[in-house]
C-alpha cells in the first residue's frame, strides 16, 4: 500500500513537471523534478523525465548522472540507453555513444528510424562511411521522406568516393525539401569540387534567386567564374559580397581579394 502511495506521488510530481515543460517553463519543471527526486530517487520514470529535460537544456553532466542512475535500476531501459547515447553524441564522444546504442539495438532491432540515423551519424563523424551508409540506408528505407537521412547518405557516399551516388541522394533531399538553402549550397560546392564548374555555377545562381544576399552562393559563383576564366564577372560577385557589408568570413575574404 505504501509503495502504491509513493508511486502515485512520484507520478503526480512527474505530471506537474511535464505540465511546466508544456508551458515552456523549464526552470520550474527542473525544480519540480529535483524536489521529487529527493523523495523518490529510485523512481525510473521520474529519473528519465528529469534526465531528458537536463539534456534539452544543455545540462549534460546532470543528464548523464540521472540516466546512469536509471540504468543501474533498469539496465535495459531503452529510453535511458538512447538518451545516454545522445548525451555522448552531443559531447563528441561517438564511440562511447555507440556502446549505448549497440545495446539499444540488441534489445530493439526494429527501433525507430531516427535512432538508426543517429547511430549512422556517429560513424559518419568518425569517417567510417561504410558503416554510416549501412545504417542510414536502413533509416531511409523506413522513413524515405526525411531529407536529412538522404543528406547523411549522400555524405557517406561522398566519403566513399562515390560522387555520382552522393549527388543522386542529395538531389532527393532537395526534392523533399526544396526551400532548404543549405542543401542547395552543398550541391553547388560538391559540383565545384568535382570540377563541374558550369553545373556548379548554375546551381549557385539558382540559389541566388531564392536568396539574393546569400554570401556562400556569391562566393561559389566567384570560384566557378574564376575556373571558367571569366575574371571580370567573378570580381563582380566579390564586389556584391563586399557591398553586403556583413561581419563574415566571406566578406573578409572578398575585401582581401579586392584590395
Amino acid at each position: 500500500k505504501t509503495k502504491n502511495i509513493k508511486r502515485r506521488e512520484a507520478r503526480a510530481y512527474r505530471l506537474l513537471g511535464l505540465a511546466y515543460e508544456k508551458l515552456d517553463m523549464p526552470g520550474k519543471a527542473l525544480e519540480t523534478y529535483k524536489e521529487a527526486l529527493t523523495f523518490h530517487e529510485k523512481d525510473v520514470p521520474l529519473l528519465l523525465a528529469a534526465a531528458e529535460l537536463y539534456h534539452r537544456t544543455d545540462l549534460t553532466d546532470q543528464s548523464i548522472n540521472l540516466y546512469n542512475q536509471a540504468l543501474k535500476i533498469e539496465p535495459d531501459n531503452l529510453i535511458a540507453l538512447s538518451g545516454q547515447a545522445e548525451n555522448y553524441i552531443d559531447m563528441g564522444f561517438y564511440s562511447k555513444a555507440r556502446t549505448y546504442y549497440d545495446r539499444f539495438f540488441e534489445l530493439d532491432p526494429q527501433a525507430p528510424a531516427i535512432n538508426r540515423a543517429r547511430y549512422a551519424y556517429t560513424f559518419s563523424k568518425q569517417r567510417n562511411y561504410a558503416d554510416a551508409l549501412i545504417h542510414i540506408t536502413m533509416a531511409k528505407m523506413e522513413e524515405p521522406s526525411q531529407a536529412d537521412y538522404w543528406l547523411l547518405s549522400a555524405r557517406a557516399y561522398k566519403g566513399l568516393s562515390m560522387p555520382k551516388e552522393a549527388l543522386e541522394d542529395l538531389e532527393i533531399a532537395i526534392f523533399l525539401e526544396p526551400n532548404r538553402t543549405d542543401l542547395k549550397i552543398i550541391k553547388a560546392m560538391w559540383l565545384y569540387q568535382m570540377a563541374q564548374y558550369t553545373s556548379s555555377l548554375s546551381s549557385a545562381r539558382e540559389l541566388l534567386k531564392q536568396e539574393p544576399e546569400n554570401e556562400l552562393a556569391l562566393f561559389t559563383i566567384f570560384l566557378n567564374l574564376q575556373k571558367l576564366n571569366q575574371k571580370e564577372q567573378s570580381l563582380q560577385a566579390l564586389q556584391k559580397i563586399k557591398e553586403l557589408d556583413k561581419d563574415s568570413f566571406a566578406n573578409k575574404v572578398a575585401r582581401h581579394l579586392l584590395h
